[in-house]
C-alpha cells in the first residue's frame, strides 16, 4: 500500500500531484540515489514528509527539524524527538532536506544554520516553468490539471479521446495539452503537445493519427495527460471510444480516469457464461508495484487472491479475472483493493467475438452509514435517486445491480421506480435490504413494456443503511446481436430547492444544483462506417410536486468551438428523452460541425443527467454517463 494522501473533503491533494508527476519522479528518484546511505535531517514546514515518503520509501530521515517550539521534543513519529531547526549546526547529520519547492527561500533560510551541511529541497522536482501558468504558489491547483487515459492502437482496436475546451469558460485564453504515451512495459513511446486555440473548441486525440504521427508499432498502454493553463478546476474530462477494427465490431465509451488513485474500487462484474473479464492494471506512478500488493475479492467476502506479479512503473497488465476465481460467475460482483497504486481502473468483457469496456469506480473510505437519511425531511421526497435508461424492451435488455460503494456499508435498502418517457409512473419494485455480498441482477425489461427509465431510491421498510451514495453498474444488450455496453453511476438528490449538506450538487458554485451543462460528442466515419452519437436525457426528481417540465437547449458547436445552431426540447418531469443530433439538425450543419463538433446541452430550469454513446444502426452501439463542466 501506497501511504499517501489523494484526496480528501477538501478535493485532490496537489502535493501528491506535484511529486507523481512523470517529470517530477526522474528528479525524485535521483534525489533518492543522492541521500541513500546518509544520515538525513529533514525540515518539513508544510508537512509534505508522509507524501514524500510514502511516493519515495527509500528518503529514510534520520532526525525531522521542526521551526515550531511548541513542537520541539514532540515524538517525530520516527522514533524520536523532533529537534529545533536552530539547533542544525549541533546534529550529527551529513545532508539536510528541506521539503520545499521554493528552493531559493529555503537557503536563504538555512544559510546560517547549516554548518557545512548539504542541503537539497524538492527545487529540483518544479516542473519547467512553460508549465507553471500560475507562479505562484507552485502547488495551485490549476497548475496540476492531470489524468490518465487507457490508449491502445492494434490490429483490431483503436482509441479515441474527445473533450472540449471548456476551461475558456473559466478565463483560460491560452491552453496546451501535453500528452506522454506510455507502452504496456511502461516505456516513453511519444511526448508531444496539442495547442487548443479556440474558446470552446473541440479536442481530439486519436490513437491512429498518434501511431502513424510518430511511426510507433502497435501498443496497449496509457496517455498522460496534462492541461497546461486550465482555469476555474482542475479536473480532466473526456470521453474515450474504443473502436474494433478490421471485422471486429466491438465498440464502446468509457468516461474519465479520476486522476486519484484509491484504496478500493467496486462495480467489478464477474464473468458471465461464455465471457472473459479482464481487469487492465496501469500502475499510475514511477516506482513498481510489489507483488501481491493487488488483491481482488468477491464483494462483501473476505477471499483475497493477489496479482502475483510485479507491475513496473507506468506497465499495463490484463489480469484474467475468472483465472483467480474460476467458479465465480455473474451476477456475482468483485472489489479490487488497490492500496493507491491505480486511477480508476477500467476492465473489458471478451463475449461471442465483442469486447466492450468499462470503468470501475471509486469505493469511498470516507462515508459512513448515516441514520439522518432514514429521516431526512418529506421537503427532500424521495432523497438520494439514481437514475438510469430502461432501452426499448422489444429491441434490449436492460439489467440493474446495485453495488456497496463506501467501505463500511454493510447493508442496501433499495426500491426502483420505474418512468415512461413522458414521467408517468410505470410502478415500484422493492428490491430487499440487500447485504454487501448479495449477488442479484434486476432485469428491467421483464418489468416495463416500453422505453423510459428507472431510478434506484432507498426503502428502509425492512430496516438496513444507507451512505448517501447508492450506486449500480447497469448493463444492456442487443437482442439481436448480443452487443452489449454496460456503465455505474452513483445517486444524488436532485432538482430540489430545499438543500440536505451538498445536496442537490452543482458543477459550479454551493448548492442546490438546478441548472444542467452536459458534453455530447458528435459521431464519426470509421472505416466507412457512419458511427452517430446519441444520448439519453433523463430528468430525475427527488420531489415532483412543484416541477415544470424542461426548457432544454442543445447548442451545436464546430470543432472550432462556434456556435452553429440551436434546438429546444422540452422533458416531463421524471420524464427522459431520446436525444439524436442526426435528427435534430440538418446533414450541413452537422457536416459544418465536423468530428470535433459537440452539442453542449443547456438548461437553467433544472438538473437533467445522461448517458451517451455511439450507434451504427445495425446493433453496435456503445454507452457511458455522460459529464458536465
Amino acid at each position: 500500500m501506497l501511504d499517501i494522501k489523494t484526496f480528501g473533503p477538501q478535493g485532490g491533494n496537489v502535493l501528491y500531484k506535484a511529486l507523481s508527476h512523470p517529470l517530477a519522479v526522474d528528479a525524485m528518484q535521483a534525489l533518492e540515489q543522492t541521500l541513500k546511505g546518509r544520515i538525513v535531517a529533514v525540515y518539513d514546514p508544510d508537512d509534505y514528509l508522509p507524501t514524500v515518503r510514502g511516493l519515495y520509501p527509500t528518503i529514510q530521515p534520520a532526525i525531522i527539524l521542526t521551526h515550531d517550539s511548541e513542537q520541539v521534543g514532540q515524538p517525530d513519529e520516527l522514533g524520536g524527538q523532533k529537534r529545533a531547526v536552530v539547533h542544525l549546526t549541533e546534529i550529527e547529520a551529513d545532508a539536510v532536506l528541506a521539503l520545499s519547492f521554493d528552493d531559493a527561500r529555503m537557503r536563504a533560510r538555512l544559510e546560517g544554520v547549516l554548518g557545512g551541511k548539504s542541503l537539497y529541497t524538492l527545487g529540483a522536482a518544479k516542473l519547467p516553468d512553460d508549465f507553471l501558468p500560475y507562479r505562484r504558489p507552485y502547488l495551485d491547483k490549476c497548475n496540476f490539471a492531470t489524468n490518465f487515459a487507457f490508449f491502445r492502437e492494434t490490429e483490431h482496436f483503436s482509441t479515441r479521446l474527445v473533450t472540449a475546451n471548456y476551461w475558456s469558460n473559466y478565463g483560460a485564453t491560452e491552453l496546451r495539452y501535453w500528452l506522454r504515451l506510455f507502452d504496456g512495459s511502461g516505456r516513453i513511446l511519444a511526448e508531444w503537445c496539442q495547442d487548443v486555440e479556440d474558446p470552446d473548441g473541440g479536442v481530439v486525440i486519436d490513437s491512429r493519427e498518434v501511431k502513424e504521427e510518430f511511426g510507433l508499432s502497435d501498443f496497449t498502454g496509457q496517455l498522460f495527460i496534462h492541461v497546461i493553463g486550465a482555469r476555474g478546476h482542475d479536473v480532466v474530462k473526456y470521453a474515450l471510444d474504443s473502436f474494433g477494427r478490421n471485422g471486429d465490431p466491438s465498440l464502446s465509451v468509457t468516461h474519465d480516469a479520476n486522476a486519484w488513485p484509491s484504496m478500493r474500487f467496486a462495480t467489478l462484474p464477474a464473468p458471465d457464461t461464455g465471457e472473459t473479464v479482464l481487469l487492465w492494471v496501469q500502475n499510475s506512478h514511477g516506482t513498481a508495484i510489489p507483488e501481491g500488493a493487488i488483491t481482488l475479492n468477491p464483494m462483501g467476502e473476505e477471499d483475497h487472491r493477489a496479482v502475483e506479479r510485479v507491475v513496473g512503473p507506468y506497465e499495463t497488465v490484463a489480469v484474467d479475472v475468472g483465472a483467480l476465481f474460476p467458479n465465480l460467475k455473474w451476477p456475482a460482483q468483485l472489489e479490487l483493493r488497490a492500496g493507491q497504486h491505480l486511477v480508476r481502473p477500467r476492465y473489458e468483457v471478451v463475449q461471442r467475438g465483442r469486447t466492450r469496456i468499462a470503468h470501475m469506480n471509486v469505493e469511498r473510505a470516507n462515508l459512513l452509514p448515516d441514520p439522518a437519511i432514514r429521516a431526512m425531511s418529506p421537503l427532500l421526497g424521495r432523497g438520494f435517486v439514481l437514475p438510469f435508461p430502461v432501452l426499448d424492451p422489444a429491441v434490449y435488455t436492460s439489467f440493474v445491480q446495485p453495488n456497496p460503494m463506501s467501505e463500511s456499508l454493510t447493508t442496501m435498502p433499495m426500491r426502483l421506480d420505474l418512468f415512461d418517457e413522458l414521467g408517468r409512473g410505470c410502478g415500484s419494485h422493492f428490491l430487499g435490504n440487500l447485504p454487501r455480498n448479495h449477488r442479484e441482477a434486476v432485469a428491467l425489461h421483464e418489468l416495463m413494456d416500453r422505453p423510459g427509465h428507472a431510478e434506484l431510491v432507498y426503502d428502509f421498510r425492512d430496516g438496513g443503511e444507507g451512505d448517501g451514495w447508492p450506486h449500480a453498474l447497469m448493463r444492456y444488450r442487443y437482442i439481436q446481436t448480443e452487443h452489449a455496453a454496460e456503465t455505474s453511476f452513483g445517486g444524488h438528490i436532485f432538482n430540489t430547492m430545499m438543500t440536505w449538506r451538498n445536496e442537490p450538487q452543482s458543477y459550479a458554485g454551493p448548492p442546490p444544483g438546478l441548472t444542467t451543462r452536459l458534453f455530447l460528442k458528435l459521431g464519426q466515419q470509421l472505416d466507412g462506417e457512419v458511427l452517430r452519437s446519441f444520448c439519453y436525457l433523463i430528468y430525475p426528481t427527488s420531489l415532483r410536486e412543484g416541477r415544470k417540465p424542461s426548457h432544454t437547449c442543445l447548442h451545436l458547436h464546430g470543432a472550432d468551438g462556434r456556435e452553429l445552431a440551436q434546438k429546444t426540447i422540452m422533458i416531463q418531469p421524471s420524464g427522459s428523452y431520446l436525444v439524436k443530433p442526426h435528427g435534430l439538425f440538418n446533414a450541413e450543419l452537422l457536416r459544418q460541425a465536423g468530428e470535433g463538433g459537440y452539442v453542449l446541452i443547456r438548461d437553467l430550469t433544472c438538473r437533467l443527467f445522461g448517458y451517451h454513446g455511439l450507434e451504427t444502426g445495425t446493433g453496435r452501439f456503445s454507452l457511458d454517463h455522460m459529464f458536465g463542466f
